[in-house]
C-alpha cells in the first residue's frame, strides 16, 4: 500500500465541494480525505487561521500506478497535480481511525537519524472543544516553532475532523518532542501534557498519530520543496 499527503490552492468553491465529497470509485483508490488547511498557532478565529483557498488531501492507494491515474486523469486528481504532494510509506500508528483500517500497528523499521512525516487524524468530540483548544494551541506552537520541523501544518472538516502533518529532519528529534525531551526549545513539555490530559479523559471519538517515512516529493508549496 502506498500513502499520499497532497497541499493545493483551489478556489473556495472547489474546496467546499472536495470537503463535501471525497473521490469516490477511483480506481485503487482505499479511501481519501479532504480538509481546508489551517495555519498552525494562529488566533482561533481568523481568516490567517482558517485557509479556505488551500486544501489538503490524505489518501491510501493499492500501488503507485493507480495514484498516478489519478493524478493524470481524475477532474479533483488534476487539480491536486498542479499543487504539492509527497508519496509515503507507513510505518508506524498509534491509535486507530476506523476509515484507514486495516494498518498494522507497526509495518517497518526505521533509523533514528532519517526525516520522518507525522501525520495525525482525530475525530472530535464537540463537548470537548474548549479542552481540545486549552491544551492544543501549546502544542501547535511548539510544533510551528520546533527547528527540526521543517514543514507543518494543520487541517479541519467540519464539524469535528481534525489532521496535522509535520516533515522532522530525524525521528530523534520528533521522538524527543513528543515526549517533552526537546531541550532549549519553548514549551518542549506541551506534546507530553496534552497526551496526559487526552489519557485522563479522551477529546476524539476516534484518532490516530502515524508516522511515514517520505518516498518522494513531487511539485513544490508556496515556491519551495519541502523534504529536508
Amino acid at each position: 500500500m502506498l500513502h499520499s499527503f497532497h497541499l493545493a490552492e483551489l478556489p473556495r468553491t472547489a474546496t467546499a465541494r472536495a470537503l463535501l465529497r471525497p473521490p469516490v470509485d477511483v480506481p485503487g483508490l482505499r479511501h481519501a480525505e479532504s480538509l481546508a488547511m489551517m495555519r498552525l498557532g494562529a488566533p482561533t478565529v481568523s481568516a490567517e487561521r482558517f485557509q479556505l483557498r488551500r486544501v489538503a488531501t490524505i489518501a491510501a492507494w493499492e500501488d503507485e500506478a493507480a495514484l498516478e491515474a489519478f493524478l493524470a486523469t481524475d477532474p479533483f486528481g488534476q487539480r491536486l497535480a498542479q499543487g504539492w504532494h509527497v508519496r509515503l510509506q507507513f510505518l508506524r500508528r498509534y491509535g486507530e481511525v476506523a476509515a484507514l483500517a486495516p494498518l498494522p500497528t507497526r509495518a517497518g523499521d526505521w533509523d533514528p537519524e532519517e526525516p520522518i512525516v507525522a501525520l495525525t487524524l482525530a475525530r472530535l468530540r464537540m463537548p470537548e472543544l474548549p479542552r481540545f483548544l486549552r491544551w492544543g494551541k501549546p502544542v501547535e506552537r511548539l510544533v510551528a516553532g520546533h527547528p527540526a520541523a521543517v514543514f507543518s501544518t494543520a487541517a479541519v472538516r467540519p464539524p469535528g475532523t481534525f489532521s496535522t502533518f509535520s516533515i522532522w529532519r530525524s525521528v530523534r528529534e520528533m521522538t524527543e518532542m513528543v515526549h517533552g525531551h526537546s531541550t532549549a526549545v519553548a514549551e518542549a513539555p506541551a506534546h507530553a501534557v496534552a497526551m496526559g490530559e487526552q489519557r485522563r479523559r479522551e477529546f476524539h471519538h476516534e484518532s490516530a498519530f502515524m508516522r511515514f517515512r517520505p518516498l518522494s516529493e513531487h511539485g513544490t508549496w508556496q515556491g519551495r520543496r519541502l523534504l529536508p
